[in-house]
């Protein structure tokens, strides 16, 4: 082999060489980037999810304090008023004690509510009985509580998320679908927890978009931020299911 020939592969070689060396160095920056921006999609999406659980707590307590502020007015006021008259009538002390025991235990179920402790670290379980006790306590409605197998503790916000979600159907049946009957089931399966919510109300027809302005759309939207999926039915005169489908993740 000649020394033109040998020159020729070195050109060859050399060019081969930094095609190699080229694509790699772009390989790496490509990778590079496309790393750089996941993290960056992730952080966004750990800022929104963060955000959406703020809003959500928020909600909650708003919601909470509006409660509150019905049952001291018309409850709790109604139960003082009623010992004033009782007292007025001279009517027997019995009857009276009566009535301010009970004020007083309103009272106190209303300070727990009141607490940070009890707003911050929301149980699912839990919350929803006390909920549910609350709307039997004052004739809302007839309500009750059902859970299925064994209760599993799942991520905090994820509660979270859960609990304004029925809180916005409670919302709806209590307040628009004119029902008298409520119930609410847990069912907590080896592999995922279904929530069902049933009321008896007036329902809706569901063809009918201008009747997913009720809050429904809302439940919808905060499933998918902790990966759980969200069915409503309805029709009319035949009440409103809520169904709640949630695959437990890592963390629960």
């Amino acid at each position: 082999m000649d020394e033109k020939e040998i020159q020729s592969l070195l050109i060859i070689f050399s060019a081969v060489l930094f095609v190699i060396a080229f694509t790699m160095i772009s390989l790496f920056v490509l990778f590079r980037k496309k790393k750089n921006d996941l993290l960056l999609e992730k952080r966004i999406a750990e800022q929104k999810f963060e955000q959406e659980i703020a809003k959500t707590q928020i909600e909650i307590r708003e919601e909470t304090f509006r409660n509150i502020s019905w049952e001291l007015h018309d409850n709790i006021g109604q139960l003082l008023t009623l010992a004033k008259i009782q007292l007025t009538n001279n009517l027997s002390q019995d009857e009276v004690k009566q009535t301010i025991s009970k004020s007083i235990k309103e009272l106190r179920t209303l300070s727990k509510l009141i607490n940070p402790d009890a707003l911050k670290n929301i149980e699912l379980n839990q919350a929803l009985q006390d909920e549910i006790d609350r709307f039997n306590r004052l004739n809302f409605i007839k309500a009750k509580l059902v859970i299925e197998g064994v209760t599993r503790k799942l991520n905090h916000k994820t509660e979270i998320v859960f609990f304004r979600m029925l809180q916005e159907f409670f919302s709806n049946t209590i307040k628009h679908a004119k029902a008298s009957h409520l119930c609410v089931t847990l069912n907590y399966t080896p592999n995922m927890l279904m929530v069902t919510a049933k009321d008896n109300g007036l329902g809706f027809d569901m063809n009918e978009t201008q009747n997913a302005g009720i809050g429904l759309i809302n439940i919808k939207s905060r499933a998918k931020l902790v990966k759980a999926e969200a069915e409503i039915i309805s029709k009319p005169n035949e009440g409103t299911q809520l169904t709640i489908t949630y695959p437990y993740q890592n963390g629960n």
